[in-house]
């Protein structure tokens, strides 16, 4: 799959944008780099299809507002785009999902994720059929929580710290970890991004 897979990288600072020319070279993708969103948005219609790796925070036009200019241009949404932020911001990525990137990764991140996350996105582009039958299962999935669960669910996917969800509800930050422990099993999460986008799908944030 990464063999000449197209991964256009969008970042301002060279040095992440260097790494990433190696990291994703060295796997098998055809990169290109961008220093910044406009410069990418002016290359766009010359672009083939393949995947966009973002960062959330530049200078002039920032990843959301990238996100926005894609949705805007037709045929745009044929390239899923992974968004990078260094801040942890949930909601932020919460935001940028809703607004059509496939995924979100936090700085540092590793290696073999962002590979993953790429495989997957240059997958989804070649065309998923399964789209209906995946909304049955996630939403099955969210069938299967406890009405505690859903609710640590919610706070979760909105960006809400173990603390924060456990003053809400009166119980201790140590049941809330069990019950995050068990949202994420049931939910067949590997991690909080992943949560979100579920979470989407099932319609618990409204897209």
């Amino acid at each position: 799959m990464s063999q000449n897979g197209k991964v256009f990288v969008i970042d301002d600072d060279p040095a992440m944008r260097d790494s990433l020319d190696f990291l994703l070279g060295s796997a098998g993708f055809s990169v290109r780099l961008f220093a910044s969103a406009q410069v990418f948005l002016t290359e766009l219609p010359k672009l083939e299809s393949g995947c966009v790796v973002t960062d959330i925070r530049m200078p002039g036009m920032d990843g959301m507002e990238l996100l926005r200019q894609l949705n805007s241009v037709t045929g745009a949404r044929k390239l899923p785009v992974i968004v990078m932020t260094g801040h942890g911001d949930v909601p932020l990525a919460v935001e940028a999902m809703k607004l059509g990137a496939l995924d979100f990764l936090e700085k540092p991140f590793e290696d073999d994720r962002l590979i993953g996350m790429i495989e997957t996105a240059l997958s989804q582009n070649e065309g998923g059929t399964k789209s209906e039958a995946l909304t049955a299962d996630i939403a099955a999935r969210v069938a299967s929580l406890t009405q505690r669960e859903r609710q640590v669910m919610k706070g979760l996917v909105s960006g809400q710290s173990n603390k924060v969800i456990a003053r809400e509800y009166d119980i201790s930050p140590r049941t809330v970890e069990v019950y995050r422990a068990n949202v994420m099993t049931k939910m067949q999460a590997g991690n909080l991004s992943e949560l979100v986008r579920f979470a989407i799908r099932a319609g618990i944030i409204e897209d």
